[in-house]
């Protein structure tokens, strides 16, 4: 075993119930890009807000013209070794709960259980009007039935289903309104500036309370919706570990860091792990 797999087994192996709390680099290696670098600075500009979402109807169009173009990169998204390492380590009794900053869904299509989606899901819209909540895929079909110039256009692929169509212009771009009422349609998902709807906060917080300790993968907690839950775990005296690559806001919180691909140091640790009893 390699030092980061050898010390990852080490934590698991020492800790009855594990709480575990992902972020975006669970799911680059199936092809969806991360924002972060690894000094926790933003790749490029900062996502856009639900204020701005709501209240600006061309920043709104831009944002449903680049979702058009690349939600097919992330519809098609299959789960990776990461994701398949995690749901395995919930099927050997090792884990007590899985929270995720990620949008994917990438968990749940590996095989996880109970996970709390705690900014949401892309693949669902919401209506700010009326709340009826519809399929992201029906969606896109009326999207490109809407505008059929766009449907040809391509562009690279950036975070949660986002596409670099930076120079384009958007005042053309038609943004149907929701079948039932006619209202603003939105994703199901926490924008950046928005509060976690209180009951997902409390499920998380629940979990953490059930659990001995904290295995963070893929995030660099520089999100305050993750990192209070570090911030908890340390309080609470549990042990903390942390497995990334680059830094993360919690540095000095946590008991072990595990500088490592997700992925590879996963795959090597459930594989030792399962030729011995849960804890």
């Amino acid at each position: 075993m390699t030092e980061a797999v050898q010390r990852l087994v080490g934590f698991l192996d020492a800790i009855p119930r594990v709480l575990l709390l992902t972020g975006a680099g669970v799911s680059t290696g199936s092809g969806i890009p991360d924002y972060r670098d690894a000094d926790g600075a933003w790749k490029r500009g900062p996502p856009i807000t639900g204020q701005v979402f709501r209240n600006d109807a061309l920043q709104r169009a831009r944002y449903w013209a680049r979702s058009m173009i690349g939600w097919p990169l992330l519809a098609g998204a299959q789960p990776n070794g990461a994701h398949l390492a995690l749901a395995a380590l919930q099927a050997q009794g090792r884990i007590t709960r899985l929270i995720t900053q990620n949008v994917d869904g990438l968990h749940q299509a590996a095989g996880s259980t109970e996970v709390i989606d705690l900014h949401g899901r892309l693949d669902t819209l919401i209506c700010l009007a009326c709340d009826q909540r519809s399929p992201r895929s029906v969606f896109q079909q009326r999207l490109q039935d809407d505008n059929p110039d766009w449907a040809a256009r391509t562009a690279v692929a950036l975070p949660d289903g986002d596409a670099d169509l930076e120079h384009a212009d958007f005042s053309a771009f038609t943004v149907p309104g929701c079948t039932n009422c006619g209202g603003m349609l939105k994703p199901d998902v926490v924008f950046f500036g928005e509060g976690v709807p209180r009951e997902r906060v409390a499920a998380a917080f629940a979990a953490l309370q059930a659990s001995d300790g904290l295995l963070v993968v893929g995030s660099s907690l520089m999100v305050y919706s993750g990192y209070r839950f570090a911030v908890a775990a340390h309080e609470r005296g549990l042990p903390i570990a942390v497995l990334t690559l680059g830094k993360t806001r919690a540095d000095e919180l946590v008991d072990v860091k595990i500088d490592a691909s997700c992925g590879e140091a996963l795959t090597a640790a459930v594989a030792h792990l399962a030729r011995e009893p849960a804890c």
